[in-house]
């Protein structure tokens, strides 16, 4: 038997101002040490990958229908109006249920393994997708520069489709905090370097993906051991980042035989 949700009837429960802080503010996980992360998909790919959420919560119009593996699954349980499910919500169509994750202690790069390392990409979309390729191809861990977009903000994560559960993350790093890598850095040029199709990919590695407008900077670029370009039979002048990275990460898992 389900036990039954604690209700939640006022706009203004301390619970509930958390929750639209996390929906909708780009950095508030930080202050928080939490994640919302809202809808079916983005609770099943959690509890996928091992994890637990600290609290759920579900829409009157939905607790009925909710299935009964997901009913039981937090140790806290509340149950609020459609309307104020709305004003949690960052989602045009607002879904029926949501949990909060507390997100795991902070580490540092993980020498030797393999790594999709982010420099300066603005655009949450991106950020995102590139996420749930790494994890798709088998990448361990991402590492994003100071400039990088909120790897835990609501649009990334959404974005990220939960590609976030199966990778180790950290953001706000340096140039020099790569040195304790240790493996390859590789990056995608337009004009230079073996065609990616060609090359030989060492593995593990770390691809490295630049700024949507300017690239990777010129220091981290100097640290490449291999430049590779994208065969563009079609002429176009360059590659949305995400696309390159889906291409990219797709060739290193082909590289080791999967």
């Amino acid at each position: 038997m389900s036990s039954a949700p604690t209700p939640i009837t006022s706009r203004d429960n301390p619970l509930l101002k958390r929750l639209r802080l996390l929906a909708q503010d780009s950095t508030a996980y930080r202050k928080q040490g939490q994640v919302w992360l809202e809808g079916d998909h983005l609770c099943r790919a959690l509890l996928a990958r091992g994890h637990r959420p600290a609290l759920a919560v579900f829409a009157e119009s939905a607790w009925s229908s909710v299935p009964s593996d997901l009913r039981d699954i937090a140790p806290r349980q509340y149950l609020v109006p459609d309307a104020l499910m709305a004003g949690i919500s960052g989602l045009e169509s607002p879904a029926g249920m949501g949990f909060v994750w507390d997100l795991p202690a902070t580490t540092g790069v993980q020498s030797g393994r393999s790594a999709v390392v982010l420099d300066r990409l603005q655009d949450a979309g991106n950020v995102g997708a590139i996420l749930r390729c790494a994890s798709a191809f088998g990448f361990a861990q991402v590492l994003a520069l100071k400039g990088t977009a909120a790897l835990w903000s609501p649009k990334v994560v959404r974005a990220g489709m939960g590609g976030h559960f199966a990778l180790h993350l950290v953001e706000g790093l340096a140039v020099d905090d790569l040195a304790a890598l240790g493996v390859p850095l590789l990056v995608t040029s337009s004009h230079r370097g073996d065609f990616l199709h060609q090359a030989r990919l060492p593995w593990p590695c770390a691809w490295v993906l630049g700024h949507e407008g300017q690239g990777v900077t010129p220091a981290l670029e100097a640290q490449a051991s291999q430049p590779v370009r994208i065969i563009q039979p079609g002429g176009e002048e360059s590659l949305n980042v995400a696309a390159a990275a889906a291409i990219c990460l797709h060739a290193s898992a082909a590289a080791r035989g999967f």
